[in-house]
């Protein structure tokens, strides 16, 4: 196997991830009645409009981590904790369309997630300046 495949194939799935979400947005705006370029004027419309963005808000901070974690620790773990932040953005995906009130589960594991990795490559990165010297 290539090195980092897992991680390239785990950053393909939540691109795939946000392409489902980004298709979510126009199903709600028939459900609604509502067509663009309004962005308002219905709760379901609008949650699942905010829960498209906030991915899309997630996914820089979520895939440099993810990528600097797997090159300076570990590509099995990276990958791992990548399919959690997924898990987390479908549930938040789902539970915010339903109520906004259900979006706390899904957005607590993918800030979970994704914390590990960003303090996880940091300090790996920091402690290897440290260590050995730029």
């Amino acid at each position: 196997m290539h090195p980092h495949s897992l991680v390239a194939l785990v950053t393909l799935l939540a691109l795939l991830t946000y392409f489902w979400m980004s298709t979510r947005v126009p199903v709600a705006r028939r459900k609604c009645g509502i067509n663009a370029p309004a962005m308002t004027g219905d709760p379901l419309l609008e949650r699942t409009i905010r829960a498209h963005y906030n991915t899309l808000e997630w996914l820089p901070i979520f895939l440099v981590s993810m990528w600097l974690f797997a090159i300076y620790w570990n590509d099995l773990v990276a990958a791992g904790l990548g399919v959690v932040w997924i898990v987390g953005r479908i549930l938040y995906a789902l539970g915010y369309a339903a109520d906004a009130a259900k979006r706390g589960p899904g957005f607590l594991i993918q800030t979970l997630a994704t914390a590990v990795l960003l303090f996880g490559a940091l300090g790996r990165i920091v402690y290897i300046l440290a260590t050995v010297g730029a």
